[in-house]
C-alpha cells in the first residue's frame, strides 16, 4: 500500500492530488492498482495534521510501515511528530449529508457581501451564539429546501454539511436560537436592500430607473386574531382562499427581478390605496431621480396618477387598463392601422385626457384566451344540462350553479340563465339558458387584446410593449416565494415572527435571484433551482481510519463532481474548496447520536 499523487498545473500552480493505493495481483499473474481512499489536495498548511498519519499498520505480521506522504521534492517539516498506525481493513464511511448546494448557497452570501453587512449588525451573544451564522443557516436553508425551524432544528441541519462550512455544531440550531433570531432581523431591511443595490449595480451593472408594482397576499390556515392590531385579516385573496386570513405583500422589482423594497400590509387592504405611500418611501429611501413604474390595472386610481404627472420631477407610468375602457375608446381605434412592433405584436396609439394610450394586439395571447374561453364555456354549457336533468329544490340549484360559476370564470357571463322564482319548481320550463352572442362577438374581438396608459408620450411603441411585458417578472418573484421558497405555510404566531419569515424568505430570494442573474450571463438557458438541484447531489461524508491505539483517524471528504457539475462549474466559473484536513478523535467521541423517531 501506497501514497500515489496525480498533478495538475491550475491558475499558474502546481496542485498534486493525493490518494491511498494498494496493488494486487490478479489472474494471470498481472499487478493492478486499486484506489482505497481518495485524499484530495495536500497543501503545506496540512502538512501538520497529514503527519501524524504515516505509518500503517500491517495486522498479517503486526508490523508497521512508514510512508514518505511528501514527494523528494516537498521537504517535510522537520519537527518530530507523533506516530499513528491504521487499521485499514477497519476502514468505514459515515455520515453523508449534502454539500453542494449548501456550499454554493454560501458561495451566493459571498458574492453580495452580505458578511460585511450583517456583522455589525447581529455581532455574537455574551454566550457566544453566532448571530451571524444563524441568520445564513436560516437564508440558506430557505433556499435549498424550504421548511419550517422546527424541521431546520430536527432533522435538516444534521443533513446537511452547513455545520462543516460554517464551523459550527447543531448547537448553532437549537429552537430558541432559531426563533431569538427572528427577533433581530426586520429592523435593517431597508438597510438592507439599499445595500443590496448597491451590490447589484457593482456585480450586474443593473439600472433601477424602472421599477415594475405588484400586490399578493398569503394566507395563514389559524383562527381569526382576536388582536385588532394584528395584520391578519380576512380579505381579496389570490390564493382563492377566501376561508383564510391573510396578509398582503407589495413588491418592488427591477425588469431583472431584483427586489429594491417590500412591506407587509394588512390582509384587507385595496389595491389602489397603496401605491401613493410606497412611491413616497421609495423616494425617501433612493432618492428622487426620474423612474418609470410599471403596474397592472386596478392598482393605480386617477388620483394617484395626477399625483405622479405633478410630481417634480414627473414620475413616469406605464399600466394595465381594464378592457371595460376600450368601449370608449373603440371608434377611435377602429378607424387606426396596426403597427407591428415584434413578430406576432401590433399596436395602435392615441392621446387622450393627457395620456398616451396603446392598444396592443398579441397573436399568442389571442389563441390562448380564445382556447381557455372555450373550454370553460363548454364545460358550463355541459354542467348546466347536467343540472336540468337533476331533480332538484332551487336552493340546492342555487348551491350548484355558484360552484358552477366560480369554476367558469368570465364565461360563465356569456350566458343569459333563467332561474326558477322562489316557489317555483326547478323545471324545463323555469331553468334554461341560452348564448349572449352579442356578448360573445364583442369578447371574441377584445380577445388577445392588452389596453395599455402611459404619460412617456414620446416613446416609441416597441419600447413600450418591452417595458409592459416585463411585468412577468414580478409575478415570477411571487411564485418563487410562494413555491421555491416556500414563504407559506407560516409557522409563527408573534406578529413580529411572521414579518421576521417573510423577512428571511426575501433575503433567500435575493440569493436566488443572484444565481440567476449570474447564470443569465454565463449560462443562459438555466434556472437558479435546476443548478441548486445539479450540486444537490455532491455529498460529505467522514471516512473513518481506526488507529491501534483506539483513536480514530476521521477524513472530512465531499465528493468528486461528476461530469455535468463539472461543466456546470466551469461554465459559472466556479472552483471547489480543498478537501478539510484530518483530525484525530478518541472513539468515544464518535458515538452515533440516538436517532429521532
Amino acid at each position: 500500500m501506497f501514497l500515489r499523487a496525480k498533478s495538475r498545473f491550475k491558475d499558474g500552480k502546481l496542485h498534486r492530488y493525493w490518494s491511498i493505493v494498494e496493488s494486487q495481483r490478479v489472474r494471470g499473474g498481472r499487478v493492478i492498482q486499486r484506489q482505497v481512499l481518495y485524499l484530495g489536495e495536500i497543501n503545506d498548511s496540512q502538512k501538520q495534521a497529514w503527519c501524524k498519519s504515516i505509518e500503517v499498520f500491517d495486522e498479517s505480521d503486526a508490523s508497521a510501515r512508514q510512508i514518505a506522504i511528501f514527494p523528494d521534492d516537498r521537504c517535510a517539516p522537520e519537527v518530530g511528530y507523533e506516530v499513528v498506525q491504521i487499521r485499514l481493513s477497519e476502514l468505514s464511511v459515515r455520515r453523508p449529508r449534502q454539500w453542494g448546494a449548501c456550499w454554493l448557497a454560501c458561495q451566493i452570501w459571498g458574492w453580495l457581501e452580505l458578511d460585511t453587512f450583517w456583522a455589525p449588525r447581529l455581532p455574537a451573544s455574551r454566550k457566544g451564539t453566532n448571530w451571524l451564522n444563524v441568520f445564513k443557516t436560516l437564508v440558506c436553508y430557505r433556499l435549498i429546501d424550504p421548511g419550517s425551524e422546527w424541521r431546520l432544528h430536527r432533522q435538516w441541519y444534521e443533513r446537511s454539511a452547513m455545520g462543516d462550512l460554517l464551523g459550527e455544531d447543531a448547537a448553532l440550531v437549537e429552537a430558541d436560537t432559531l426563533y431569538r433570531c427572528h427577533d433581530k432581523l426586520v429592523a435593517h431591511k431597508q438597510e438592507l436592500f439599499s445595500y443590496l443595490r448597491t451590490r447589484w449595480t457593482m456585480l450586474f451593472d443593473e439600472s433601477f430607473e424602472v421599477l415594475l408594482y405588484d400586490l399578493t397576499s398569503t394566507y395563514f390556515e389559524c383562527d381569526v386574531p382576536e388582536s385588532d392590531s394584528s395584520k391578519r385579516k380576512f380579505g381579496y385573496s389570490r390564493d382563492k382562499r377566501f376561508d383564510c386570513v391573510q396578509v398582503v405583500i407589495a413588491l418592488i422589482v427591477t425588469p431583472h427581478g431584483f427586489p429594491i423594497a417590500y412591506e407587509v400590509m394588512p390582509g384587507n387592504t385595496l389595491d389602489k390605496t397603496t401605491l401613493w405611500d410606497f412611491i413616497q418611501k421609495i423616494e425617501q429611501q433612493y432618492g428622487k431621480v426620474s423612474r418609470t413604474w410599471i403596474m397592472d390595472r386596478g392598482i393605480p386610481t386617477e388620483e394617484s396618477l395626477e399625483k405622479m404627472r405633478a410630481a417634480d420631477p414627473p414620475i413616469n407610468y406605464l399600466v394595465g387598463t381594464p378592457k371595460g375602457r376600450l368601449s370608449a375608446l373603440e371608434k377611435r381605434f377602429l378607424v387606426l392601422p396596426w403597427e407591428k412592433v415584434r413578430e406576432s405584436v401590433q399596436v395602435k396609439l392615441i392621446e387622450h385626457e393627457k395620456d398616451l394610450y396603446i392598444l396592443a394586439r398579441s397573436e399568442g395571447r389571442v389563441d390562448k384566451e380564445r382556447a381557455m374561453r372555450k373550454r370553460r364555456l363548454k364545460k358550463l354549457i355541459k354542467r348546466l344540462r347536467e343540472l336540468q336533468r337533476q331533480d332538484l329544490t332551487r336552493d340546492e340549484l342555487l348551491l350548484k350553479l355558484g360552484a358552477a360559476k366560480k369554476d367558469a370564470g368570465r364565461a360563465y357571463h356569456l350566458l343569459d340563465i333563467h332561474l326558477p322564482g322562489e316557489n317555483e319548481p326547478v323545471a324545463a320550463h323555469t331553468f334554461y339558458f341560452s348564448l349572449k352572442r352579442d356578448k360573445l362577438r364583442v369578447v371574441r374581438r377584445r380577445e388577445g387584446h392588452y389596453l395599455l396608459r402611459s404619460n412617456l408620450v414620446n416613446q416609441a411603441p416597441a419600447k413600450l410593449w418591452e417595458l409592459y411585458i416585463q411585468l412577468t417578472e414580478i409575478e415570477q418573484a411571487f411564485k418563487e416565494l410562494k413555491s421555491d421558497l416556500a414563504i407559506r405555510p407560516v409557522h409563527h404566531q408573534k406578529e413580529e415572527r411572521i414579518e421576521a419569515h417573510i423577512f428571511v424568505a426575501f433575503v433567500a430570494y435575493c440569493l436566488q435571484i443572484t444565481l440567476r442573474q449570474r447564470l443569465r450571463v454565463l449560462a443562459p438557458g438555466l434556472t437558479a433551482r435546476a443548478v441548486i438541484e445539479k450540486l444537490a447531489g455532491m455529498q460529505m461524508v467522514d471516512v473513518h481510519l481506526p488507529t491501534t491505539d483506539g483513536r480514530q483517524l476521521v477524513l472530512p471528504r465531499y465528493t468528486d463532481p461528476q461530469a455535468d457539475q463539472q461543466l456546470l462549474l466551469a461554465r459559472l466559473k466556479m472552483s471547489l474548496p480543498q478537501q478539510p484536513p484530518p483530525r484525530i478523535a478518541a472513539a468515544s467521541a464518535l458515538a452515533p447520536a440516538p436517532t429521532l423517531m
